[in-house]
């Protein structure tokens, strides 16, 4: 277990180093994260490498007993590089160039951008190689983040075109044919004359759209992985890892996929950043902690945790007192095995002034300080524990395409692909039964419930695994909008939704609707749900049984011959259908319905308390985190405002 805090030596003067390394081995770090942000530092001109800053950084960290992880500071290249190969710079829709400055303004298929990144991250490589304090390599810094994963110019251009041509086979009427292009008179005669998705009349053809969604992905996946296999040539035994934002599920970018080229996953997690009037709720926050756990199932790190107010141009709420504290509880609960608070100390230049640290400009130690001292200090007792990996048997599944479909197209007014992914996660999150948000290419192996949350796009391979999976003893939850286009975004002539799954599920969809604000309908029970009535929203599927057992159907004028939601035994297990958005009472009634029908054991608890258990069988803790603004009880014991207390398993 790695506990530390974000180090910026650069940003100040070299005279407060000795005093800030102590003060950070007060704190009870073991480690310091440092240079993601600092190229220009160790190459102030093209070719001309200084290492000494950092070299004197690290033997002095060294001489304290702490340990680094080593930035590639690929995310601000240096102005030089900007005012020497202005092409590096990325565009915006409008063709206009994203000015220098900022973060991450370069263009990840600019042939200039690999080159002095590779000449960077290689020099620095050979020069640490045998730096045995270096205990993991970060590359890039939040890869895709604030619109840096779209990029409109002419280098983007061709390399999409090349991505056409390499997908197509250099067949330019298969893809005509794939993309329907004789819909309005798009008939491309070479793959020359294909346009970037920019504005234009009414929309561009969602085929083609989804293609460039999946070449936005491949340009930055490209660049990881190229990163990655970079220090491994130079350093054989290296631990990489990434610091992924918050929003992963929104970008453009399938982080997934990143993941993949990594040691480990790293998250930066903000409950509440600056513009926000107050955090995120606590199940929110797990949602997205237990999304990075799925990027490679298994325990990640904490690169950036917050302890004071954050915000650019606009300061955010400020943690109450052991608020922060509790959310860095709350991720060891969840996942993670290594913690670094963002950051030492606030700057008091440049664009962060309002990003507060645990120690602020003033550099007077106060309540943050000694929260952070008191949490490492705590923490580190329980590292057996918190080191073990976490083994859900609930797993909420996404796929890149199809949520990339719904950007397309969205459908519904009221759709959000990402929040409704949290609606049946927090049906779990209340019960205290762990989930994990996983890609649609993870391993199914120990899960009992699997949940599809609009799956729209059709994969044959994803298809027969999900058979096996319900075949085997599993439950599989399909909802309205899953399995209704091909790979290529298109409708399947022919075919009845859910497409080549219709006759698995027990149920064919024969009419849709999307609903709008005001317009939900009541749903009511049949069979073991007599008894319960509810309402449903946002879009419904008018499902027809087809072997399925009805469970819920809708009542209102016109559509109660249809059902809402089936279930169909295959094999050992269960598929369910659900037709509609549900509200979330009903929605968690169905799911502890679920749960229950697969043996799964819930843990309940008062409103605002999260119960965790970690550890193995013979060697566990159970950690009871109360999120709440005042006091609660919890199995006879009072917790305080925002306590995290970890007990002996019982």
């Amino acid at each position: 277990m790695w506990l530390g805090v974000d180090y910026y030596p650069e940003q100040w003067d070299i005279s407060l180093l000795e005093d800030d390394l102590k003060n950070i081995c007060e704190l009870g770090c073991s480690v310091i994260r440092i240079a993601e942000f600092a190229w220009h530092r160790m190459e102030p001109e093209e070719g001309k490498f200084d290492f000494s800053f950092f070299d004197h950084v690290i033997d002095r960290a060294k001489a304290h007993g702490l340990h680094v992880v080593m930035g590639t500071p690929t995310a601000t290249i240096p102005a030089w590089l900007a005012k020497q190969h202005p092409s590096i710079l990325s565009q915006f829709e409008n063709g206009t160039q994203r000015t220098f400055g900022g973060r991450h303004v370069s263009c990840f298929n600019s042939p200039e951008m690999y080159t002095y990144s590779q000449r960077i991250i290689r020099a620095m490589a050979e020069h640490y190689k045998n730096e045995h304090a270096i205990v993991a390599w970060q590359i890039d810094n939040e890869l895709g983040h604030e619109d840096s994963d779209i990029c409109y110019c002419p280098q983007c251009r061709d390399a999409f075109r090349a991505f056409l041509r390499n997908k197509f086979h250099g067949d330019i009427h298969q893809l005509n044919d794939t993309y329907g292009t004789t819909f309005w008179s798009q008939e491309y005669n070479d793959f020359d004359e294909i346009p970037l998705p920019t504005r234009t009349i009414t929309t561009h053809n969602p085929a083609l759209r989804l293609d460039w969604e999946r070449f936005r992905s491949e340009s930055i996946v490209k660049f990881a992985h190229f990163q990655a296999a970079l220090l491994r040539e130079i350093i054989p035994h290296v631990v990489v890892i990434h610091d992924f934002p918050g929003g992963g599920l929104s970008k453009h970018v399938d982080y997934s996929a990143v993941s993949r080229c990594l040691d480990l996953a790293a998250y930066n997690n903000y409950p509440v950043w600056g513009g926000q009037k107050e955090p995120l709720p606590p199940s929110e926050i797990a949602f997205g902690l237990d999304y990075i756990r799925g990027l490679k199932q298994q325990n990640f790190w904490i690169t950036e945790a917050i302890m004071g107010a954050q915000g650019h141009d606009v300061t955010g709420f400020a943690p109450r007192p052991n608020q922060a504290k509790m959310w860095a509880y709350q991720s060891m609960a969840r996942g993670c095995e290594s913690l670094f608070f963002f950051r030492y100390r606030g700057a008091i230049k440049g664009a962060e002034q309002f990003c507060y640290g645990v120690l602020d400009a003033d550099n007077v130690k106060r309540r943050k300080f000694y929260e952070v001292q008191s949490f490492f200090t705590h923490i580190q007792r329980y590292a057996p524990q918190l080191e073990t990996p976490i083994h859900a048997t609930v797993a909420i599944v996404y796929d890149y395409d199809s949520l990339a479909a719904f950007r397309i197209q969205r459908q519904s007014f009221l759709l959000d692909c990402e929040r409704e992914m949290k609606k049946y996660h927090k049906a779990f999150y209340a019960r205290n039964i762990p989930v994990d948000v996983i890609p649609a290419g993870a391993d199914l192996t120990g899960y009992q419930v699997v949940i599809l949350p609009q799956m729209i796009v059709t994969k044959p391979e994803f298809q027969a695994k999900i058979k096996t999976f319900v075949e085997q003893g599993g439950t599989v939850v399909l909802t309205y909008r899953d399995f209704v286009k091909d790979y290529d975004n298109n409708l399947v002539l022919g075919k009845q939704i859910p497409v080549d799954f219709d006759t698995f599920a027990g149920v064919c969809v024969v009419e849709t609707e999307s609903l709008q604000e005001g317009q939900e309908f009541p749903v009511v029970g049949v069979g073991d749900f007599a008894q319960t009535q509810g309402q449903g929203g946002i879009f419904r599927d008018m499902l027809v049984a087809q072997g399925a057992q009805v469970l819920l159907r809708y009542d209102d004028e016109f559509y109660r011959e249809f059902a809402a939601v089936t279930c169909c035994q295959q094999g050992q297990g269960y598929v369910y259908y659900l037709g509609c958005g549900l509200d979330q009472p009903l929605l968690e009634q169905l799911m502890e319905h679920i749960a229950s029908q697969q043996g799964i054991a819930s843990h309940p608890s008062a409103p605002g308390v999260e119960v965790v258990y970690r550890g193995s069988q013979t060697n566990q803790i159970c950690m009871v985190i109360n999120h709440n603004p005042h006091p609660v009880q919890h199995l006879g014991q009072t917790l305080s405002p925002f306590q995290c207390t970890i007990l002996p398993a019982p």
